[in-house]
This record gives structure tokens, C-alpha cells and sequence, in this order.
């Protein structure tokens, strides 16, 4: 398979060199259209059930663009288009369209109909070559207890939605593990150097090494053979995975064992210790990585698509002897980086060496493989990262060799722009969204409409080759994604009013003038800021303050994103509109969803009152405030037992892939730290914060109280924070070790809970 990109000449030509191919391979095809087909079908039918088994698919030849067209006549209805996926896309946008189905991660929606009304679409075409999907983290974040019925479930949601290129990183433990015993490591040092289950993708990228170990061995088996699953579902459909490859992170053990090697010590986050990167330069670099790549292949299959990240957050070492690896990374979002202070010639030298000898190494062993990196380093380390600098790494590598992720434009505008299209490299635009698989409710639903639609007629896009969504974390937030493919598919579409309306009509089965309102004023108040700034509020982790290590400094607190008083409106409509949906359990989570957001606002300004009534001793108002606070939260904790995500769940999904009370322990040690202390002495804590049944209650509040009533006996008089604070990092490292049992409480009524905490809200 080679690299496609967005319209150009070149596509051009290449339909008719495909219709002769057509025409002189007319058996070989026929049979590959009748296996897509077929495959499309199947994921029809495991959704839609078997009515869908009665849609007439055809497999057509590719246009210009992907397509696909729909048609209902008397009853029967047809899905043409030029690719499995687009297949599945085109039938879930007819059901969509007719108010049939909605499909989520919340649960699905299914009315299919009994007597299909007559609809003909035009032909609906994508203006990108590919839709992409996932991100690294999304491993450790969402999937690492993930079995195949979960992986299926998901590969089907990306088939209806569109995507046909997600990224596929499980099971390269196996790999990885086998070449550094072939490179001479022993079983206790390639297990001292994996990183435990909820941290494997900070390990894959050099970012930390053997953090909460061990990695069991049952789990990197397990994950082989689910890997074997995934990639053969993925071929079924013709999707194109973004498969791992060697950036050059190599073991501590492997470094010392060649110390002559080309091995950089790189920068040591706070709380772990220093990683080792090769030189792509040594001759070793290209051993190891032509050997992961025959590896993997005798493993998976092969494949053309391969992820090698070198430099994801960590500054290159630019003198010619390594001594200045390991600098400072300057993260760029929302302040100045520092530029570093090198020779510009020899900068470009070291870096143009990099790139080309990280191609050179593919071509190697795989020279019709294509190297993609993601584009996040430019963004996050724009004073290292210059225009120039950017054009020096990619200059010596062949043009339809790589392609770029520019998966951060939600936090790093235009990095694109000013990469001036990525030196005509082809690349994707996309969004991360998700950080952390925090759930508070944004997005930014006009944005998107407008981005997508300037990006894809811009003079700078150069050899843009797609769209992508690269979410960190899954299972929140779904009307973003909804959004999003739906745009990837037709360059801006409706107007956001027509398409709220379809979404309602789709997810709930029916839409009113009075739902629609609130949903527009749900979507102005919630979902029209990019980004959700509080998460990383004063390099403090957490999604709202409620959800941070405590502090006396929230009372500087900005705001939140968003605009509050439509927020209010909109949440406070939607509970009206309750008892006329209350057979739709979608509308209910989301009602859920959309007050658990405004009321953790509420708790947020409500802390704030409370730090600053404590600081200058006015207990008395203090304490009435800080009641309100409790309330809430064991309110919200109660209500959010109907979401399909709570604490609970969450560690049980980590006990049942066990195979083992060993591993089990294990498991359920690592899902605890990753939502909680993450790890290590530095910001991390709190960085994956969930609004989830079980963390309000057992970790959120008590934090809370400690510091409270620290802050309460300190009064107006001095306040000892760093010893509060320390003591409580105690406490939350003695939370994740202690062996609690957490099982999920549903609320008997969600509605009227809601209404409960509205009404609380109401109360001075």
C-alpha cells in the first residue's frame, strides 16, 4: 500500500492507471469487493442486528475522494461505496439520518425500521484521504485490561464512524521483550525495564522505565494474542493501523552492557529516574530497529504505517558529543519557552542527521515501510522547535516516507502553518481533545466546523493528507466525536443547529423544539472552548480544583471555560424535559453528565469561598460553606453510579484480567495510581482525575477535609501548606496501596436526584 494524501495531480493520474488495473485484474478484485462487502456487513449486523443483514453493500472502485452513497427504495436499501469502511459509515449515516440509531460509548440506540421510508443520498465524499484515530496514551489511559470483546466493540465504532486508520500499539510488549533478549539482556533486566500495565505507553515513548513493575508476563501474552485480533479485524475491513516501531529508547541495563554505544542519558522527570536514547547515528540503532521491525512482522504480519516517536517531550541533544542530553523541556502551552541557545548551523546539521538516519534504518530492512511521527514536540517545545528546526529534521527524508500527526491543534494552533505544511510531508490535521481520560464537558463544536473547513482550502496545507481525533482517554464526551467524523466526511456539513437536531433525533429517537434550545445552549455553554484550561491550571494537575492536590492558592482561580449562566440553563431545561424522555437511558446519562459538570463548577467556586473565609478567620461563614461542599459531593458521588464508568468498575476491570491474586494485585494497584498520584514526586498527580462514583466520595472529599481542617485551626494566623501538603501525599500514596472494595451504587431515581442538586445549587 503507498501513502495517499488530499487531492492533487498526482491522485488524479493515478484513477487511471486504477481503471486499467480494474479492467486486467477484474477476478482478483471482484473477489477482494465481495470479502469487503462482507466484512462491512458483519459489522452492520453485530450493531444493527440482523435487519442490517438484509442491506444490499457493494464495493465500488475509489473515486478521487473516499465515498459513499445510500439508497432506500420500497423498502430495500443499498450502501455503495469505495471501501469496507466507508460501507459501514454510510449505513450508520442513514440510520442517523433517520432518527434509527446512535452508536456510543455510552450504549447504542436501535430502532431499526420495519418499513424503511424511500431516501436517496448524494454522493458523500471525505476531502481527506484518511481519518485517523487514537493516540498513544489512549493505551495506558483506557485499554490496558481491555480483552477482545471490548477491542471488537471499538474497532466497530471506528468502521461506522469513518476511520479508517487508528493507531495499534497493543501487544508490542511481546516484541519488545524478544529483542532485547536477542540483545543480550536477561529475563530479570527486560522485567526490571518494563513499565507496569496503566504505564506502558510512557515506557514505549523513553519517558519513564520500569515504573510500577512488574509488567506480568501472563499480560504481555494475553495482549499478543489480542494484537493477532485486532490487526486481522482491521485487515477484514482494509483499515490501515499505525503499527510500533524503534525511536530509540533503550533499556539502562542495555546501555551499560555497550558502553561504547552512542547513549545519551535523557532528562529524568521528578520522582523517576533518567531514560537512554541511541544515537540513530550508531551503527546499533539500525540493527535494532531493522530487527523490530522483522520481528514484529513474524509476529503481526506485516504492515506499512509505523509510529517512531524520539523526541516526544524531550529536548534532542545537539552537541556533537551528546553532553547537553537530558536538557530542560520547555512545555510551551500558555506561556513563552525559552528558545536553547545553540549553534544554528550545527543545530541543523544534528538534527537533518536524526531525521535521515531514523528513515535510513526503516529503509533498511523495510523499504516500503512509511515512518509516522507525531507532531506534538512542535507545539509542546516551540522555543526548541523553530520554523527552521522543523524544516531541518525533515529535510533529508523522501517526501512519501513519512507522515506527521499534528494531533495538537486544540492546544498549539497552527503549528502547521508555521511548519509551512510540514516541508511537504503528508500529514493529518487533528485535535487531542481528551487529556488524561478526564471528563469534564468540552469541546468546541463551531470550532471544528470552522477549522476543518479552512484547513482543507488553505494554500499552506500542502500535502495534508486527513483528519484525526487523538484522544488520550475514551468513554466521555461522545457528542465531540460525533461531531467531528461527521465533518471529516462532508467539510462542514450542516449548520451546528441542523446537526444537533439530527444528533437528537438519532440518539434519543425523537428531538422537540424545546430539547433543541437546550441543546444549543448546552453546546454554548459547554461545548465552545477548545481546550479545558483548568486541568493545568498553575502546572497543577486535575480536571476541576475540586480534583487537585489541595491548595490555599485557588482563590487566585480564573474561572472556568465556557459561559456558566447558559451552562445553568441548559441543565436546568433538560431536567424539565426528563420525565418525557425518561425511557431514553442516553438523554439520562447525559442529563447526568451535564449537571455533574455544572455542579463540580459550583463546588469549585464554592471552594474558593471557603480558602479565602478560613485565611482571614471568618470560621463561621467558612463552615457553612464548606457544608455545601460536602453536600455536593456526596450528592454527585450517589448520581453518578448510573454512568457507565465509576471507581468500581474500573478496578474490577482491572481484577478480571487477571489470571492470578498476584496479578490481580497488581493490576489494581496500577488503575488506582494512574487516576490518582500517577507517579513520580513532581505535577502528575491527579493528571488522569476522573468525575467518577467513588473518587468524589473516598478520595476528592477526605483530601479535602485534611487540608480543611489544617487551614480551619491555622486561621487567620500562619499556615504551614508544604507540611499539610506533604502529609497528604502520604495519604493519597497509602489510598492507592490499601485493599478497599468499591461496588457500584445506582441511583434509584436519577432524575429526582438531579433536581436535588439543582435545588441545592439554588441555596445561598
Amino acid at each position: 500500500m503507498s501513502l495517499s494524501w488530499s487531492i492533487s495531480r498526482r491522485q488524479v493520474m493515478a484513477q487511471s492507471f486504477g481503471a486499467w488495473l480494474l479492467a486486467s485484474a477484474a477476478p482478483a478484485l471482484a473477489s477482494r469487493a465481495s470479502d469487503g462487502a462482507i466484512a462491512a456487513r458483519r459489522v452492520a449486523v453485530r450493531l444493527f442486528g440482523p435487519g442490517a443483514a438484509k442491506v444490499s453493500m457493494t464495493l465500488e472502485p475509489a473515486g478521487v475522494r473516499p465515498w459513499y452513497a445510500v439508497q432506500s427504495r420500497g423498502g430495500q436499501v443499498s450502501v455503495r461505496g469505495d471501501s469496507p469502511v466507508a460501507l459501514a459509515r454510510g449505513l450508520y449515516a442513514w440510520l442517523r439520518e433517520t432518527g434509527a440509531a446512535h452508536v456510543s460509548w455510552e450504549g447504542d440506540r436501535l430502532a431499526w425500521p420495519s418499513h424503511p421510508a424511500d431516501f436517496t443520498s448524494e454522493r458523500v465524499e471525505s476531502p481527506f484521504a484518511h481519518r485517523v484515530y487514537l493516540n498513544t496514551c489512549t493505551y495506558g489511559y483506557t485499554t490496558p485490561f481491555w480483552g477482545w470483546q471490548r477491542w471488537s466493540r471499538e474497532i466497530d465504532w471506528m468502521a461506522v464512524h469513518g476511520i479508517d486508520m487508528p493507531l495499534a500499539m497493543e501487544g508490542q510488549e511481546f516484541v519488545w521483550r524478544a529483542l532485547w533478549l536477542e540483545a543480550g539482556l536477561s529475563e530479570e533486566e527486560v522485567a526490571d525495564y518494563f513499565s507496569g500495565p496503566a504505564f506502558t505507553p510512557w515506557q514505549r515513548m523513553g519517558n519513564i522505565e520500569g515504573y510500577r513493575a512488574p509488567l506480568p508476563a501472563r499480560w504481555i501474552d494475553k495482549k499478543r494474542d489480542l494484537q493477532r485480533k485486532i490487526l486481522g479485524r482491521m485487515r477484514e475491513l482494509d483499515i490501515s493501523p499505525i503499527l510500533p516501531a524503534f525511536g530509540g529508547y533503550v533499556p539502562k541495563a542495555f546501555a551499560l552492557k555497550n558502553p561504547n554505544a552512542r547513549i545519551y542519558r535523557m532528562r529524568a522527570g521528578a520522582g523517576f529516574h533518567e531514560t537512554y536514547w541511541l544515537d540513530p547515528g550508531d551503527p546499533l540503532f539500525a540493527k535494532l530497529a531493522g530487527r523490530f521491525l522483522a520481528l514484529y512482522s513474524e509476529t503481526y504480519g506485516a504492515g506499512t504505517y509505523y509510529l517512531a516517536d524520539s523526541f516526544n517531550e524531550m529536548t534532542p541533544p545537539i552537541a556533537e558529543d551528546g553532553t547537553d542530553a537530558g536538557g530542560a523541556f520547555n512545555d510551551a502551552a500558555g506561556k513563552s519557552a525559552a528558545k536553547v541557545q545553540v549553534d544554528p548551523a550545527l543545530k541543523a546539521r544534528r538534527l537533518a542527521s536524526y531525521g535521515k538516519a531514523i528513515y535510513e534504518a526503516f529503509a533498511l530492512t523495510r523499504p516500503d515501510a512509511v515512518w509516522v511521527m507525531q507532531g506534538w514536540l512542535f507545539g509542546a517545545d516551540q522555543g526548541f522547535w523553530t520554523a527552521e528546526a522543523i524544516a531541518a529534521y525533515l529535510s533529508q527524508i523522501p517526501d512519501d516516507k513519512l507522515m506527521i500527526l499534528d494531533i495538537g491543534n486544540d492546544r498549539y494552533r497552527d503549528i502547521w502553518r508555521k511548519a509551512r505544511g510540514f516541508a511537504g510531508k503528508p500529514w493529518i490535521y487533528g485535535y487531542v481533545h481528551n487529556y488524561g481520560a478526564s471528563n469534564p464537558l468540552y469541546g468546541d463544536l463551531d470550532g471544528y466546523r470552522r477549522d476543518i473547513a479552512d484547513v482543507t482550502v488553505s494554500p499552506d496545507r500542502k500535502m495534508l493528507a486527513g483528519f484525526g481525533m487523538f484522544p488520550e482517554g475514551l468513554n466521555n464526551n461522545s457528542i465531540v466525536y460525533e461531531a467531528a467524523y461527521d465533518l471529516a466526511w462532508n467539510a462542514g456539513g450542516a449548520s451546528r443547529s441542523a446537526w444537533l437536531s439530527a444528533y437528537a433525533r438519532s440518539r434519543y429517537g425523537r428531538t422537540t423544539s424545546e430539547l433543541e434550545a437546550a441543546l444549543r445552549l448546552l453546546a454554548d455553554g459547554a461545548y465552545s472552548d477548545r481546550y479545558w484550561t483548568p486541568r493545568w491550571w498553575k502546572d497543577k494537575a486535575g480536571a476541576y480544583l475540586f480534583f487537585k492536590r489541595p491548595t490555599t492558592a485557588i482563590v487566585d482561580f480564573e474561572g472556568h471555560p465556557g459561559d456558566r449562566d447558559k451552562l445553568t440553563l441548559a441543565v436546568r431545561d433538560l431536567a424539565r424535559l426528563a420525565p418525557g424522555m425518561a425511557n431514553q437511558p442516553l438523554f439520562i446519562l447525559d442529563l447526568v453528565d451535564a449537571a455533574r459538570h455544572l455542579v463540580s463548577e459550583e463546588m469549585d467556586l464554592a471552594l474558593m469561598q471557603v480558602v479565602a473565609d478560613y485565611r482571614r478567620g471568618d470560621l463561621t461563614v467558612g463552615d457553612q460553606g464548606r457544608r455545601k461542599v460536602e453536600d455536593l459531593a456526596r450528592g454527585l458521588d450517589a448520581l453518578l453510579g448510573v454512568q457507565p464508568q465509576t471507581l468500581a468498575t474500573w478496578i474490577e476491570e482491572a481484577r478480571a484480567y487477571a489470571d492470578n491474586p498476584a496479578d490481580a494485585r497488581t493490576y489494581i494497584l496500577n488503575a488506582k495510581a494512574q487516576v490518582t498520584v500517577w507517579g513520580g514526586e513532581g505535577n502528575l498527580n491527579d493528571y488522569a482525575s476522573k468525575a467518577w462514583q467513588g473518587l468524589y466520595r473516598d478520595f476528592y472529599l477526605p483530601r479535602w477535609s485534611q487540608f480543611l481542617d489544617a487551614l480551619r485551626a491555622a486561621g487567620a494566623g500562619p499556615f504551614d501548606e508544604a507540611a499539610v501538603t506533604a502529609t497528604i501525599a502520604k495519604w493519597e500514596h497509602a489510598w492507592v496501596e490499601r485493599d478497599e472494595t468499591y461496588v457500584r451504587e445506582r441511583p434509584d431515581d436519577p432524575v429526582a436526584s438531579v433536581k436535588a442538586l439543582l435545588a441545592r445549587l439554588a441555596q445561598a
